[in-house]
């Protein structure tokens, strides 16, 4: 009875707090976007990017980062080696999903290798490029997307050893289809990030606040290990480390680049600090990746102080100039250089670094900015703007602070939004205000 009750009370838990579903349901949630995916999305992507035979091969715990998002949920690794052929011939309504492997991939993925007859894996595959011959048989090779490049080297001389002469030279890389079936986001999986986003937020708020923060006692490792916690126990996973960090008044230059390059000093959070965090959860193979700020009051203060809240509106506004240059067709670098040059116009010191996210937090598409190259990133910064695509808004801008004695922090933002038909939008809101600490405070959106 006390086990019953205890798997009651942690249910009741997860319900009430965060809606997050049971194992089992979060698989059949999975396992639905996959087959709306493969069947719905996956052809017109073939299509528009003229690839008719996409060609994925892997092997077990040396999983293909694509592959990796087409396996069922209750697969946690690809099985030995498993090749997947997705056919497309649109003239004959012809669509195929084929796995050249001892087990069907899912409800959708039909095993296609009889052993009998091919008791060579390899054969088999050749077998179903014969009988097919397409015009492009794309393989995931890329230089500019470690998502696309998932085609390790051993796999691709076996291949090209097994191929017959006349289709060695069909073989192109799938780089623009693999990108695209990471980066597009189709209409349900926007119906559910909105939970995410919600509770991303809902966990800075909350460890954001007195109920968290004793000034004086509390430090950052104690606020990085609480939101740790809270992630787990509400049943998400992370894709990084918390990290928190402190800018205050005082004589000591903020690096703002190191917080890319090493993990900051413990340090006790106490009256005058601004706080920042960079967090992000993961719940249905999608990811959030969020960066907000919170003022710990001090005594007789009642609000953050008005230059700080100047700083923050600047924020702000380089986040409006950076998603006011998004436009379909447009790459990552000229969105950049565009947003730059605008925000230094406007007076605002601002440095980009925003990427898409997704499947991964870190995801495929075009690369707006990298904090250690602002002019630019070639490669995936020459990739262009689709539509149905998510991106972490990730800047900071800096501003010198008078009452810090003209001390210049920086005011470091990452909040996810949705590019599509009808423009941007963030998914969740944003921070628009600076959370005090202690505080009586309701998000505003957009």
């Amino acid at each position: 009875m006390r086990r019953l009750f205890l798997l009651v009370c942690l249910f009741s838990f997860f319900k009430a707090d965060a809606q997050v579903l049971p194992m089992r349901e979060q698989a059949r949630v999975m396992n639905e976007l996959l087959n709306e995916r493969l069947n719905n999305l996956l052809p017109s992507l073939m299509e528009k990017t003229g690839i008719d035979m996409w060609v994925l091969i892997t092997r077990e715990y040396n999983e293909d980062p694509v592959i990796k998002t087409m396996l069922p949920a209750e697969w946690l690794s690809a099985r030995r080696r498993t090749i997947l052929v997705f056919y497309n011939n649109p003239a004959k309504k012809q669509f195929e999903k084929l796995a050249i492997a001892r087990y069907s991939v899912g409800s959708e993925i039909k095993a296609s290798w009889d052993m009998q007859k091919f008791p060579n894996q390899w054969d088999a595959l050749v077998d179903v490029i014969n009988s097919r011959n397409p015009l492009k048989i794309a393989v995931n090779t890329s230089a500019n997307f470690a998502h696309a490049d998932g085609l390790d080297h051993t796999e691709y001389t076996e291949l090209l050893a097994k191929l017959p002469a006349a289709f060695k030279s069909k073989v192109v890389s799938a780089e623009n289809l693999a990108v695209a079936w990471m980066e597009t986001r189709t209409p349900r999986e926007m119906q559910i990030y909105p939970q995410l986003i919600n509770a991303t937020h809902k966990i800075i708020e909350e460890g954001f606040s007195e109920k968290v923060i004793t000034p004086g006692i509390t430090t950052t490792d104690d606020l990085v290990w609480w939101f740790r916690e809270k992630i787990r126990a509400m049943g998400y996973d992370t894709w990084f480390q918390t990290s928190v960090s402190i800018q205050r008044n005082d004589s000591q230059s903020f690096d703002h680049l190191s917080a890319f390059s090493k993990p900051a000093n413990e340090e006790l959070i106490i009256p005058g600090d601004l706080l920042h965090v960079d967090i992000g959860i993961t719940y249905l193979r999608l990811n959030t990746d969020i960066q907000e700020h919170a003022y710990i009051l001090r005594p007789g203060e009642t609000a953050v102080p008005v230059d700080l809240q100047q700083a923050f509106a600047r924020a702000n506004r380089l986040q409006d100039i950076l998603t006011g240059q998004f436009k379909e067709g447009k790459t990552g670098n000229q969105i950049l250089a565009d947003a730059l040059s605008q925000a230094k116009r406007e007076g605002i010191e601002p440095s980009i670094y925003t990427h898409p996210i997704g499947y991964n937090g870190h995801a495929a598409g075009p690369t707006i900015g990298l904090w250690d190259q602002q002019n630019g990133v070639p490669g995936s910064g020459d990739f262009p703007m689709h539509l149905n695509t998510a991106y972490s808004i990730e800047l900071n801008a800096a501003s010198a602070i008078p009452s810090w004695n003209n001390k210049t922090i920086r005011i470091m933002l990452e909040e996810d939004g949705f590019f599509g038909g009808q423009g941007f939008r963030y998914i969740g809101g944003r921070q628009k205000e600076i959370y005090p600490v202690p505080r009586r405070f309701e998000r505003l959106a957009d």
